[in-house]
């Protein structure tokens, strides 16, 4: 490896003294930035933003959840996912009803509305994905994903919600 490719691709002493690009922090950011810009790109026809589309996907393989366990799988507090619910309650995506058990508590479930924005956005999700990886070769993409899951697991408590599939 070159002098020039070490010095580009070594992070010993990187977060300490090297240049904002090159720290861990604002990379992910600006990830996600570009992951979003893509997301509304491919899917603008839809009116969904990458969370309430998570929040569909979500309920379509896990049905019957309340808010709380609905934050645990998606990864978000409970007052946006309140504001998530309302708006997608609100378009007939999703139906909250009260629990049989506690009518405090509202279970939620996708309507068949829901299901098929989903069918219907799949295609435009995931040429986004595509898009997004498409920097990397192959190989890399499946190497890319199972480092940043490593890194949510690793770190998952810090998260403002703890996400269950890493509990």
């Amino acid at each position: 490896m070159s002098t020039a490719a070490k010095e580009t691709t070594s992070t010993e002493g990187v977060i300490e003294t090297g240049h904002l690009w090159q720290r861990p922090g604002f990379l992910i950011r600006r990830l996600n930035q570009i992951h979003i810009a893509l997301f509304f790109e491919s899917c603008k026809d839809f009116s969904i933003t990458p969370v309430q589309y998570g929040l569909l996907t979500t309920l379509s393989e896990h049905p019957n959840l309340d808010q709380t366990s609905l934050c645990a799988e998606v990864g978000v507090d409970r007052t946006t996912m309140a504001d998530v619910l309302r708006r997608l309650e609100e378009r007939g995506l999703v139906k909250r009803t009260p629990s049989a058990s506690d009518g405090r508590v509202k279970i939620a479930n996708i309507t068949a509305r829901g299901r098929a924005i989903m069918r219907d956005m799949y295609a435009s999700m995931r040429e986004a994905q595509v898009q997004f990886l498409a920097p990397l070769e192959e190989k890399d993409q499946a190497t890319f994903i199972r480092l940043m899951m490593q890194l949510v697991e690793g770190n998952n408590q810090y998260g403002r919600t703890s996400l269950n599939h890493f509990d």
